[in-house]
C-alpha cells in the first residue's frame, strides 16, 4: 500500500489543479491584461470614443449635400440639402484608396477579434441575450471606427484629412500609452502587448501618413500647384483591357520570369476591389493573433501535463514496489508529452503557412473566376448557379468579408488539429519504432500493409490491361491514340466479369472505407476554402460558403465587366455629342430634374437668360400696348425690365 506521503502529494496535486483552474477562469489565458493597473481601460476608451466619432460623422454629414432636397427645407435656405448620407466606402465599384481602406480594416482587427471573446461582455447576461449583446457590440465597434473610413471617402478632402489626423492621433496615443505603461503579460512575457499589437500600430501609422498626404494634396490643388485627378483615370485599366480585345494577338508572347511562371503572374488589366484587400489584411492579422493564442494555450496545456507527470512520479516513488501502478504510466506520459509538444509546435507552423497560402490562393481564384466570367465562360460553375437570384448575389457581397475571415480562422484551428493527429500517427508508427531498434518488426508490419495495398492496385490495373488487350476492338486508324469503345470477344468478356464479381465485392468494401476517409480528409483540409465547395456534386447548394462565393463573383461581374462599362461609356459620350453645341451652352437650364415645370416655363427661363446677357435685345422685342407710350424713354424701359428680370431670377434661382 502507498504511504502517507502519497496522500500528501495527492492533496498537493489537487491544490495545484485548483490553482490552475482558477487562473483559467480568471482570464489569464485571454489577452485581457487586467492585472496591470495603469488607470486606463481599452474597453472604456472604446465606449468613450463614440462621442468624437458621432461628432465627426455629424460634421461630415453637414458638409455633404443631398442630390434632392425635401420640401420642408425651403424654410431654411442655408440647410437646404445638407446632412447627406456619408458612405464609409464603396464595396463594389470604387478602386481608389484601396490600400488605405485595407489598413483601416487592419486598424479595427483587434476589436473585431475581441468580439469572439466573452471578455467583451461588460456584464452578466443570460444565454438567450448573448446574441443581442454581440450585435450591440458589433454596432459599437462599427461606429467607433467609422471615422477612419468616412474621412477617406468624403469628397471634402481638407476637412476629412484634418479630422482623420485628429481621430487617428487620439487612438494611436491612447493605445501607445496603454502598451508602454503595461507591456507585459502572463502568456508571452514582458513584451506581450507589443508582440500582439504591432500590426495595429503599423496600420494606424499608415493611416496617419495617408491623412497628412490628403491634406497636403488638397492644399496644393487649392493653390493650383497640382491638377485635380479625374475619376475616370482610376478605371483606365478596364479600357486598356478592352483595347487588348480589339487588337490582334501578338505572334510571339513576351517571356515571363520565374516568379511569374511559378508563383504569381501580374495582370496590369485587373485590380482587386477594396473589399478583397481589406478582407485579406484582416485575415492575416487574425491568423497572426490566432497563432500566438494557439502557441500560448498549447504551451500552458503541455506544462500542466508535465506537472501531472511529475506529481505522479512523486506518488510512485513513495509507494511500495509490489503494488505500484503508476510506474508503468510515467515513461509513457513522458514520451507522449515530448512527442505531442514537438508535433504541436511543428504543425502550428505548417497550419499557419497553409492558411496564409489559402488566403493568397483565394485572391488568385477570384481574379481567375472574374476574368472567366468576363469572357462568358461558366463551365467551372455548377449549372444550377448559372443564373443566381439578384437579391442573393447582392446579399452575398455583404456576407463575404465576414464569412471569409471566420472560415479562415476556424479552418486554421481544424487543419492544425488534423495535422497534429497525422504527426502523432507518423511519429508513433514510423519514427519511434525505428529509434527503439524495432526496425525489422516495423518493416515487416509495413510490408504487409503495403503488399496488401499494392495487390489491390495491381488487380485493378490488371483488369484495365486485360480489357485494353483482349476486349476492345482494334484502332480504326493508326493515328488514333486509343482504341474505340467497342467490345470484342463478348463471351470471354462476360466470363471475365463473372469471375471478378466476387473479388470486386471484397475490394469494394475497402474502397468504400477509403473513399470515406479521403472525402473527410480533403473536406477538412479545404474547410477554409470558400471558393471551392466541400459537398458532393449535385449538393453544392447545401454549402453556404460556396453559395456566398458564387453570388459575390456574379455581382462583381455585372458591376465591373470592362466590356459593359466601355459600352455604357460610349453610349453616354455619343448622347452628349448628339445634343450639339447650341444645347450644351444651356446645359444648366436643360436639366429639369430638380423642377416640376413644363416646357413653356423652361422656354421662358431661356428667354430670360438671353435678355439678361443681352439687354439691348429688349428694345427690339414686340412690346405690349400698355408700355407703348410716346412719353416713355425706351432706354429707361429696358433698364427697368432688366432690373425686374434680375430680381425675378434671384428669387427663382433655386429651380
Amino acid at each position: 500500500m502507498c504511504s502517507c506521503g502519497a496522500a500528501q502529494n495527492d492533496r498537493r496535486l489537487t491544490s495545484q489543479y485548483r490553482e490552475s483552474d482558477s487562473r483559467v477562469h480568471s482570464g489569464s489565458l485571454r489577452f485581457s491584461w487586467e492585472d496591470c493597473q495603469n488607470g486606463f481601460s481599452v474597453d472604456m476608451f472604446l465606449h468613450c470614443s463614440l462621442v468624437p466619432a458621432v461628432f465627426i460623422m455629424v460634421l461630415l454629414s453637414f458638409v455633404q449635400r443631398r442630390a434632392k432636397a425635401q420640401p420642408f427645407e425651403e424654410r431654411f435656405p442655408y440647410l437646404r440639402g445638407r446632412f447627406g448620407i456619408v458612405v464609409p466606402l464603396d464595396f463594389i465599384g470604387s478602386l481608389s484608396n484601396r490600400w488605405s481602406y485595407g489598413f483601416a480594416f487592419g486598424a479595427i482587427a483587434p476589436s473585431v477579434l475581441q468580439l469572439f471573446s466573452e471578455s467583451y461582455t461588460p456584464m452578466k447576461v443570460p444565454n438567450w441575450a448573448k446574441a443581442f449583446v454581440y450585435l450591440l457590440g458589433a454596432l459599437e465597434v462599427g461606429v467607433a471606427y467609422l471615422p477612419f473610413f468616412a474621412c477617406l471617402s468624403t469628397p471634402h478632402r481638407t476637412l476629412g484629412g484634418v479630422l482623420g489626423v485628429l481621430y487617428t492621433l487620439m487612438w494611436l496615443t491612447a493605445r501607445l500609452y496603454d502598451t508602454a505603461s503595461c507591456p507585459s503579460g502572463k502568456i508571452l512575457g514582458p513584451y506581450e502587448k507589443w508582440i500582439i499589437l504591432w500590426p495595429f500600430f503599423l496600420c494606424l501609422c499608415f493611416l496617419l501618413g495617408r491623412f497628412v498626404y490628403i491634406i497636403v494634396k488638397a492644399i496644393r490643388i487649392h493653390l493650383h500647384l497640382q491638377a485635380e485627378e479625374n475619376e475616370e483615370d482610376l478605371h483606365s485599366h478596364q479600357f486598356r483591357y478592352v483595347k487588348t480585345l480589339l487588337k490582334r494577338p501578338p505572334e510571339r508572347s513576351e517571356p515571363k520570369g520565374w516568379f511569374q511562371e511559378k508563383v504569381y503572374d501580374w495582370d496590369p488589366y485587373f485590380k482587386f476591389p477594396n473589399r478583397m484587400i481589406g478582407t485579406s489584411i484582416v485575415t492575416f492579422i487574425g491568423l497572426y493573433t490566432m497563432t500566438l493564442v494557439d502557441y500560448s494555450v498549447s504551451d500552458y496545456a503541455f506544462d500542466r501535463l508535465d506537472a501531472l507527470k511529475d506529481s505522479l512520479a512523486e506518488i510512485a516513488s513513495s509507494c511500495n514496489e509490489t503494488d505500484n501502478m503508476f510506474k508503468s504510466l510515467i515513461p509513457m506520459m513522458e514520451e507522449f508529452s515530448y512527442v505531442a509538444r514537438k508535433s504541436w509546435l511543428a504543425t502550428t507552423i505548417f497550419a499557419s503557412l497553409t492558411s496564409v497560402t489559402y488566403t493568397f490562393h483565394v485572391l488568385v481564384c477570384y481574379r481567375k473566376h472574374i476574368k472567366r466570367l468576363w469572357r462568358g465562360e461558366k463551365y467551372f460553375i455548377p449549372v444550377k448557379f448559372h443564373k443566381p437570384s439578384p437579391a442573393v448575389s447582392v446579399a452575398a457581397i455583404t456576407r463575404y468579408s465576414g464569412w471569409q475571415i471566420a472560415f479562415t480562422l476556424w479552418g486554421f484551428v481544424i487543419v492544425h488539429f488534423m495535422q497534429f493527429l497525422f504527426a502523432l500517427i507518423f511519429t508513433y508508427g514510423i519514427i519511434l519504432p525505428i529509434q527503439k531498434g524495432k526496425f525489422l518488426s516495423w518493416l515487416s508490419s509495413v510490408s504487409i500493409i503495403l503488399l496488401t495495398i499494392f495487390t489491390v492496385i495491381a488487380i485493378v490495373v490488371v483488369q484495365i490491361v486485360l480489357v485494353q488487350i483482349f476486349f476492345l476492338q482494334d484502332k480504326l486508324s493508326p493515328d488514333d491514340k486509343q482504341k474505340p469503345l467497342a467490345l470484342n470477344n463478348r463471351k470471354a468478356f462476360h466470363s471475365f466479369i463473372y469471375f471478378f464479381f466476387f473479388y470486386n465485392v471484397i475490394m469494394g468494401l475497402s474502397n468504400c472505407i477509403l473513399r470515406l476517409l479521403v472525402s473527410g480528409v480533403v473536406g477538412t483540409w479545404l474547410v477554409s476554402r470558400i471558393d471551392r465547395t466541400i459537398m458532393q456534386r449535385g449538393y453544392e447548394s447545401m454549402d453556404p460558403g460556396y453559395n456566398t462565393w458564387i453570388g459575390m463573383i456574379f455581382a462583381d461581374h455585372y458591376h465591373s465587366n470592362p466590356v459593359m462599362l466601355s459600352f455604357c461609356h460610349l453610349l453616354l459620350g455619343r448622347t452628349v455629342e448628339n445634343r450639339g453645341p447650341a444645347e450644351t451652352s444651356y446645359n444648366t437650364f436643360n436639366n429639369t430634374r430638380g423642377c416640376s415645370v413644363g416646357g413653356r416655363v423652361r422656354v421662358r427661363w431661356l428667354l430670360l437668360y438671353t435678355l439678361l446677357r443681352n439687354p439691348a435685345l429688349i428694345l427690339l422685342r414686340k412690346r405690349k400696348p400698355q408700355y407703348n407710350h410716346d412719353n416713355q424713354d425706351p432706354l429707361l424701359l429696358a433698364r427697368t425690365i432688366t432690373s425686374q428680370a434680375q430680381q425675378a431670377s434671384g428669387l427663382a434661382s433655386n429651380c
